[in-house]
């Protein structure tokens, strides 16, 4: 059974999704404090986090910060600001998914079903040969790591998925909106910036220099593409 742990102040939201998720043959825990939330992220694992922004002790972000130190397990963030400086922070930190309260349970339960059902695709434990070799970089789908020039790069979820689906499809030119769609397997939700901070955020870690990126590179007024270059 698929395990959700919520980490929310509100007891009556809380509640109601435990009441939900129960009802989906999910089991959930439920956490009312940031410290509170982050023990039980560390000692248990779960196939999703809700997790909002705002909590006694310990906030949200603070507590994402934690979490994905150690584990890729699916975040899914909440917030009572309607505040773009907060999405992206939260995206920046390694949330998978976004949603400003209130909002309706029916894009809610989607949302939810779409982070469990990817998480447990990619973790999967059949061996696949899913590694992509690459001009300074090795991509290993199977174990989820990868290195560049024989260093391993320290990678959110979210971000591993978005170099994998790009190193995969080569010097082909995806639109942000078609990025979106492939990696959060979702239809998309949100505006352009907060793919061009992931974007940015995954230069960092794997390019030489952001300023004259390598591996991805930036198609002016389209999107990107996974430079046909690196391949071996």
């Amino acid at each position: 059974m698929d395990k959700i742990l919520i980490i929310d102040d509100d007891k009556d939201l809380c509640t109601l999704i435990k009441k939900y998720a129960e009802q989906e043959q999910y089991a959930v825990q439920v956490a009312y404090t940031g410290t509170a939330g982050l023990q039980k992220a560390k000692k248990e694992t779960y196939q999703l986090i809700i997790l909002d922004v705002m909590l006694p002790e310990i906030n949200g972000f603070s507590v994402l910060s934690e979490i994905r130190k150690i584990s890729n397990v699916p975040v899914l963030m909440l917030t009572a600001k309607n505040s773009e400086t907060d999405k992206v922070n939260g995206l920046r930190l390694g949330a998978d998914d976004y949603l400003t309260k209130p909002f309706s349970m029916d894009e809610f339960w989607a949302r939810i079903t779409s982070l469990i059902r990817r998480y447990t695709v990619l973790n999967s434990p059949i061996v696949i040969n899913t590694i992509i070799k690459l001009k300074g970089m090795v991509i290993d789908g199977e174990n989820r790591k990868v290195t560049v020039n024989e260093v391993e790069i320290e990678l959110t979820g979210k971000e591993f998925d978005m170099l994998y689906f790009l190193a995969s499809n080569k010097g082909r030119i995806f639109t942000k909106k078609q990025i979106y769609s492939q990696v959060w397997d979702d239809d998309y939700a949100y505006d352009d910036s907060n793919i061009m901070s992931f974007i940015s955020k995954l230069r960092k870690k794997i390019e030489a220099d952001t300023n004259a990126p390598f591996y991805i590179q930036t198609i002016r007024g389209i999107g990107y593409r996974f430079n046909q270059e690196a391949a071996l």
